[in-house]
């Protein structure tokens, strides 16, 4: 064993001589055999450093893209919510442009409404085949009592029918328990406005020899109730005329859309002028 081991000693010790001796003697002989195999060589063992260079490379580049998608994409989670926010914002103060145009208008209206008023906010709903109301943010403490008209600028909403200390409930002109003496405002026929089933009204006792048409406005009479007069209360759609009666009947359109009433006005009385003249002191009324 220490034999063979001594022997390859001296082979490797003998092979190194030779090839220094071989690169002293002929230099330029050895430096080009050794270029001659050191460049191909050199080639591929710089292969795969070259791949490992590029796919380091390339996974940088991909984990770069990465961090830059992930915040990108948070970015983009954060604009998303703060778009919602404003979109949430622009709503908002469209409604409350919306409302303050209404309220606008309802209280222009309510400085020439015919009679004195007061305004209130329609905070529920009632819509039925047997029953059609609405329900008011304000009631007794304000002044509102039972029978007293309620108005827009639109036209006629109904009557105060129940009331509370802070609420009111109003039956809608169009309910068929409800009843409003009217006025063809063309032909000055007078009638009685009735709810229907259909969600219209029907203006009843319309004398038979009246010319009134389909398209003719009606209005309050401001004869009974607490209407003023003058107050739109719909269009004239259809005339019905039974053989042998002795009035006709008209299909009113109402003008308020009460699928989105909202504000309205209470009636409460009558403006100043329009109040009846005190009794004289011997009680009769002076003329």
């Amino acid at each position: 064993m220490f034999r063979s081991t001594s022997a390859t000693r001296r082979v490797v010790f003998a092979l190194c001589a030779s090839l220094l001796l071989f690169v002293l003697v002929l230099p330029r002989q050895s430096r080009a055999l050794l270029h001659a195999i050191g460049k191909p060589l050199a080639d591929v063992v710089s292969l795969p450093l070259e791949l490992f260079s590029a796919a380091d490379r390339q996974a940088g580049g991909v984990w770069d893209r990465y961090v830059a998608l992930r915040n990108v994409h948070d970015e983009n989670r954060q604009l998303k919510r703060e778009i919602e926010f404003l979109r949430g914002q622009v709503a908002d103060l469209r409604e409350l442009a919306s409302a303050n145009q209404r309220l606008g208008d309802l209280l222009k209206f309510q400085a020439n409404a015919p009679a004195q008023t007061v305004a209130a906010r329609v905070i529920g709903r009632a819509a039925t085949n047997w029953y059609r109301g609405v329900v008011l943010d304000k009631g007794e403490g304000d002044g509102i009592e039972i029978e007293m008209g309620v108005i827009t600028p639109t036209g006629a909403v109904g009557r105060v029918v129940k009331t509370s200390v802070s609420t009111a409930v109003v039956l809608l002109i169009t309910d068929p328990n409800n009843a409003v003496t009217a006025l063809v405002q063309r032909t000055r026929d007078e009638g009685i406005l009735e709810g229907t089933r259909t969600g219209r009204a029907r203006l009843k006792y319309i004398p038979l020899l009246s010319t009134v048409r389909a398209g003719d406005p009606v209005v309050t009479s401001g004869l009974t109730g607490k209407f003023p007069k003058g107050v739109p209360i719909g269009t004239i759609v259809k005339i019905e005329k039974d053989e042998g009666g002795l009035f006709q009947t008209a299909d009113v359109e109402p003008e308020v859309d009460f699928a989105k009433l909202e504000e309205v006005l209470v009636v409460t009385k009558p403006r100043a002028e329009e109040l009846p003249p005190p009794p004289a002191p011997d009680g009769k009324t002076p003329s």
